[in-house]
């Protein structure tokens, strides 16, 4: 029977050969592996994390959101740029939705009407926004061109626009994640501390 301080080890020395060899691990949205002094170290990641929810006819403005975000020294996820071959990609796209700082829900005038995966993420979005901090905000509505954002949401929670004047909606976006992060991050600060 193989202890699992046996398996750790294992796991351990994989790790360390491949850093050695030049590959990066990294899990996504949590941080990566990096030698120090060839021991093998975990690195979390600080930067936000975003979860990119749109519909397929989308996916070039939706793209370029993901850009302008990971230039900005946010953690975007998208299906296309995360997703590997033979991956669990419903259970994949869970994940990611539930380690978000923030999940964009990316509506068009293409998207509002659309059956399938991009309204399933969606409800589980809303599904999980009713478990984050009313203070909090978590499901951020993006409207990518002139449409009606859904009643359930747009009684409840201001949308941005990216149109028509796309870098000003995007300096409006990032500021306020970067502010909500930053006000999350002190009140952990002070629970830690009254803790």
């Amino acid at each position: 029977m193989v202890t699992n301080t046996v398996r750790g080890k294992a796991v351990t020395d994989l790790i360390a050969r491949c850093l050695r060899e030049g590959s990066t691990i990294e899990i996504d949205g949590l941080g990566k592996f990096e030698l120090q002094n060839d021991d093998v170290v975990f690195r979390p990641s600080n930067r936000i994390r975003v979860f990119l929810a749109y519909a397929q006819e989308d996916r070039r403005m939706v793209q370029t959101l993901f850009d302008e975000l990971q230039n900005a020294g946010f953690e975007p996820w998208m299906d296309t740029a995360k997703l590997v071959p033979g991956q669990n990609w419903p259970r994949a796209i869970q994940r990611a939705i539930e380690v978000s700082d923030f999940v964009l829900i990316n509506f068009s005038h293409r998207s509002v009407e659309k059956r399938g995966h991009f309204q399933a993420e969606l409800r589980y979005a809303l599904d999980l926004a009713q478990r984050v901090p009313l203070e909090d905000i978590f499901l951020v509505p993006v409207r990518l061109s002139d449409c009606e954002i859904p009643r359930e949401i747009s009684e409840r929670t201001q949308y941005i626009d990216l149109f028509p004047d796309h870098q000003a909606g995007i300096q409006v976006l990032t500021r306020m994640m970067t502010a909500q992060a930053l006000r999350r991050g002190r009140r952990r600060k002070k629970g830690k501390k009254a803790a």
